[in-house]
């Protein structure tokens, strides 16, 4: 599977806000959000991932060189595992935020087991 839009494994600041934000927002809400909620500058070259009230979808902000990339993921059918943890925001490696837009559950921070088997019987 080709994944040229993720972030990549060896990004080195990743930030997952907990609470669910109005998916209406643009970067300059979620930027503003990051700025004035969590004292972060959204400018510095971290990623900051998001998700709405039904955890069916997120988005990623990202400063890049010249202006914002935003990333936006919609699951047709199911929901993302969205940590539950107390703390309003959590610092991710690029491996856990695949592993989140994978369906993984990142709360037990290892995905899922590999399976190889060379027969059904």
């Amino acid at each position: 599977m080709n994944r040229t839009l993720r972030p990549a494994d060896d990004m080195p600041r990743i930030y997952l806000y907990r609470e669910p934000v109005d998916f209406r927002m643009g970067f300059r809400g979620l930027g503003a959000l990051v700025e004035q909620e969590l004292e972060h500058n959204p400018f510095d070259g971290g990623l900051y991932a998001f998700t709405n009230r039904q955890r069916n979808k997120i988005k990623c902000l990202y400063w890049e060189e010249n202006g914002f990339v935003l990333y936006y993921k919609s699951l047709a059918e199911e929901k993302f595992n969205w940590p539950t943890q107390c703390d309003e925001l959590l610092s991710l490696t690029g491996q856990q935020i695949n592993w989140l837009l994978d369906g993984y559950n990142i709360e037990q921070m290892q995905g899922h087991k590999k399976l190889h088997y060379e027969a059904l019987c």
